[in-house]
């Protein structure tokens, strides 16, 4: 399998970081949609990240997708997401909250830099903004009454998610969204990012690389 797009994209270093945890093997290709966009259209004329190549050639893409294919191919030997009914809600509760966070920060990102200064819409961004820092802040009420576990054995979608939201808006927005207000995300992200499949796949323009 080919996992393509750059590990600056949230959901792609939540799709290689969940591959790495699920034990299921596969190549790189750190292909930006803004700068590589017309080789990247060759793989997906859709230009989506994350898009992965299956065995057989054929292309998935939308991250929560393509783990939905991962966790069949790996299952039932692993899994992240349980099985248990009231287990499975809650992480799902979870990992719904990590990808509206995701998504609220790539869209203040966007129209920064992006949207020319001048056509900045800003009740547009005060209401993305709201949204997500209403989602961290569910969050972190989600993590201090129900810690989640944070060792590559024990971590789950949810876990995972949650790290990588976290860390991306830490990276990208830290400004809007203040680490202090959140301490329960701080430390589960700082545990989080420790984990080898984390530091295998880091935030950034670097490619993930098979070590083991």
């Amino acid at each position: 399998m080919q996992l393509i797009g750059m590990l600056d994209s949230p959901y792609v270093r939540r799709v290689a970081i969940s591959l790495q945890l699920l034990d299921l093997r596969f190549e790189h290709r750190p292909i930006s949609v803004f700068s590589t966009f017309a080789q990247f259209q060759q793989i997906n004329p859709v230009v989506k990240a994350p898009s992965l190549i299956c065995d057989d050639g054929e292309v998935l893409m939308d991250s929560t997708l393509i783990l939905e294919y991962a966790e069949a191919l790996a299952g039932p030997r692993k899994r992240l997401v349980p099985g248990g009914i009231a287990q499975r809600q809650h992480t799902l509760r979870v990992i719904g909250l990590a990808l509206a966070a995701c998504e609220k920060s790539v869209q203040i990102v966007y129209e920064r830099n992006l949207r020319p200064t001048e056509k900045l819409h800003e009740p547009w961004v005060a209401r993305v903004t709201g949204q997500l820092l209403a989602a961290y802040g569910a969050l972190e009420s989600e993590l201090r009454l129900r810690p989640l576990a944070v060792t590559s054995a024990t971590i789950n979608q949810a876990g995972v998610s949650t790290a990588v939201a976290w860390h991306f808006t830490q990276m990208m927005l830290p400004e809007v969204v203040n680490a202090a207000d959140y301490p329960a995300l701080r430390e589960f992200s700082s545990q989080a990012e420790l984990l080898p499949e984390f530091r295998a796949a880091p935030h950034g323009a670097s490619t993930y690389c098979h070590d083991r």
